[in-house]
């Protein structure tokens, strides 16, 4: 077989699949099962397995409404597929496709569901499914070892036109600093609780659509701590914003002071679309405005560096965080 042959060859070499679409559709998934028992039953090579959990965002009384329920009811169904197989339990499980919707090429011009792929939604809808990946996979006791989006580069389009891009016209997109925030969780990850949150099995079942979440993650590594929190909610529609209160516990007792540095992505920080708007949505930017773009693109700082007062290895902090905003706290 071509894999035995690929293995020969490269004896290092990892082979998995499928790669399927969605399992919380019937079809998909008993293409997935048909792929394991395969598998299975013939002893071909199976180093990890692989398929796509997508949402469904729609337009709904003239405002997106993102559909995260739906791609976190794909990667529990996969999982579910995953665990009904106990030889294939501990391999390592690659959702190669992980976005909001399945069509990167739709442009939010011709398709207004994807209006949300310019501004802050889109970061906000990322943490919360990203975490709820995670709770998955510690409810489930699978290895979910890597989570892709299937975003591209689309070469001479208009600027902000609302294909899925992490940049446009080389212009990076508040959704690209997730990601940046997201490798700052630098170690291992440390446990949580937000009395603001709303939890899994609703996000499961009907999205976040009755009230905002806020919620928390956060890594540990060597004497420094990275927090990351959202405020985020399916409908795009303005909202207060929430009051944080952070309260840590477990710091090192002789930790007197933590120095903090707080990132931040919202309608005024490491935001490029709305620097793009107040000068006027130009397809063509001069030099000077190109430059402008370019710097607001870049995950900023919501204020100087401080410092922290630490009691007994404990420390607590407030700050005021926007709906579908993002806040990354780096504590050394």
């Amino acid at each position: 077989s071509t894999a035995a042959g690929a293995k020969r060859a490269l004896p290092t070499t990892h082979v998995g699949g499928p790669a399927t679409t969605g399992p919380a559709n019937p079809k998909a998934a008993a293409f997935l099962k048909q792929f394991l028992e395969h598998c299975s039953q013939t002893g071909a090579p199976l180093d990890f397995i692989s398929y796509h959990a997508k949402g469904r965002p729609d337009v709904t009384e003239g405002h997106v409404r993102m559909g995260i329920a739906k791609e976190l009811a794909d990667t529990e169904a996969g999982f579910k597929i995953v665990e009904s197989f106990p030889k294939f339990r501990k391999l390592p499980i690659i959702l190669t496709e992980a976005d909001p919707e399945g069509c990167a090429a739709c442009s939010a011009r011709v398709y207004p569901p994807n209006a949300y792929r310019n501004g802050t939604l889109y970061p906000a809808y990322e943490a919360a499914a990203f975490h709820g990946m995670l709770q998955l996979e510690e409810r489930h006791k699978l290895d979910l070892e890597g989570i892709l989006t299937w975003a591209f580069e689309f070469e001479d389009q208009p600027y902000f036109d609302g294909f899925r891009t992490l940049a446009t016209n080389g212009i990076d997109k508040p959704v690209l600093n997730f990601f940046r925030m997201a490798g700052l969780l630098r170690g291992d990850r440390i446990k949580t609780q937000s009395d603001g949150a709303v939890d899994l099995d609703t996000m499961l079942t009907a999205g976040v659509r009755q009230r905002p979440t806020v919620d928390a993650m956060a890594t540990r590594s060597g004497r420094g701590m990275s927090i990351l929190v959202w405020h985020y909610q399916d409908e795009d529609v303005s909202g207060p914003a929430a009051t944080v209160d952070v309260e840590l516990e477990g710091l090192p007792k002789d930790a007197t002071h933590l120095l903090i540095r707080h990132y931040r992505i919202d309608q005024d920080h490491s935001n490029a679309y709305t620097v793009w708007k107040k000068i006027g949505s130009p397809q063509h930017p001069t030099p000077a405005e190109y430059a402008t773009l370019e710097a607001a693109g870049q995950l900023q700082l919501l204020d100087s560096p401080h410092w922290l007062s630490s009691t007994s290895g404990t420390g607590k902090m407030q700050f005021s965080l926007p709906l579908q905003a993002l806040a990354l706290l780096e504590l050394s």
